[in-house]
């Protein structure tokens, strides 16, 4: 009798061990992997839209998103490389990887808005109206039966075919950028132009007396930076960057180099 509950024990005590032994501990949740810290950021650009970005007499890029996109990537510990593109294809070069960032007084828009990803408003601007100083255009509805200039992709596109008085141009013409079109409307081949606000004033300050810059505009606009809508991370590290350089002046600086005054929002 001994021999056996001794025997059952054994047994019992070795099929304990076993089932012990086949147990295994739960696996801990798999950590979710950081984002892979950033190494360079390319600023897709238009570099002949001064005062935000443009080239110098020898021919290096400066302006002022220029400085703001370098003073952000500074605080990423990021490299940052400037690519000029069409800014016609703007969304093309930003969906197709060829490009990170859009920089460079991209006004936001609805439209906009479907394809790319903004931060918060950091500048605003108008759509102004620039005449050669004895022109007899005082007011938008004087642009009727006229034609109108503005550059190729930019929002003056969109800010005057939705107002009823750009629906009564004789021609709406299109350039590659504000600098041809101010040429023509010098020698006449254009009566008006319509141009970002930060850019028409840059340009009619450098000939005192030439331009006129109607009271009348195409509407109020605000200028953000762009990124593709899944890139969510590099938007948030963008936005923390800028919102530190607002907070702590750096943004204020670089505006006042630019403009004389703060203009940031």
């Amino acid at each position: 009798m001994k021999k056996q509950i001794s025997g059952l024990m054994l047994a019992f005590a070795a099929s304990a061990l076993l089932v012990g032994c086949g147990k295994k501990e739960e696996a801990a949740p798999a950590a979710i992997p950081a984002p892979p810290a950033l190494s360079k950021i390319v600023v897709g650009l238009d570099d002949n839209f001064p005062p935000m970005g443009f080239r110098d007499e020898k021919n290096a890029l400066i302006g002022f998103d220029i400085d703001l996109a370098r003073e952000a990537a500074k605080r990423l510990g990021a490299e940052v490389e400037f690519k000029p593109i069409d800014w016609n294809a703007k969304e093309a070069e930003l969906g197709g990887k060829r490009v990170d960032v859009l920089w460079n007084g991209l006004t936001i828009t609805d439209k906009r808005k479907e394809q790319i990803a903004f931060t918060a408003p950091y500048l605003e601007n108008r759509q102004i109206i620039v005449v050669v100083a004895n022109s007899p255009i005082k007011t938008k509805a004087d642009l009727a039966g006229k034609i109108v200039g503005v550059q190729e992709g930019s929002s003056a596109v969109e800010a005057i075919e939705k107002d009823a008085a750009g629906k009564t141009v004789k021609e709406l013409k299109k350039f590659g950028d504000n600098v041809t079109a101010l040429m023509d409307l010098t020698a006449g081949r254009l009566e008006a132009l319509v141009v970002d606000e930060v850019v028409g004033r840059y340009y009619t300050a450098k000939k005192p007396g030439d331009y006129l810059v109607l009271d009348d505009h195409f509407g109020t606009e605000e200028y953000g930076v762009g990124v593709r809508k899944d890139d969510a991370d590099l938007l948030a590290k963008l936005q923390k960057a800028m919102n530190e350089m607002k907070q702590d002046g750096s943004a204020a600086r670089i505006s006042t180099q630019w403009f004389g005054k703060n203009i940031v929002k």
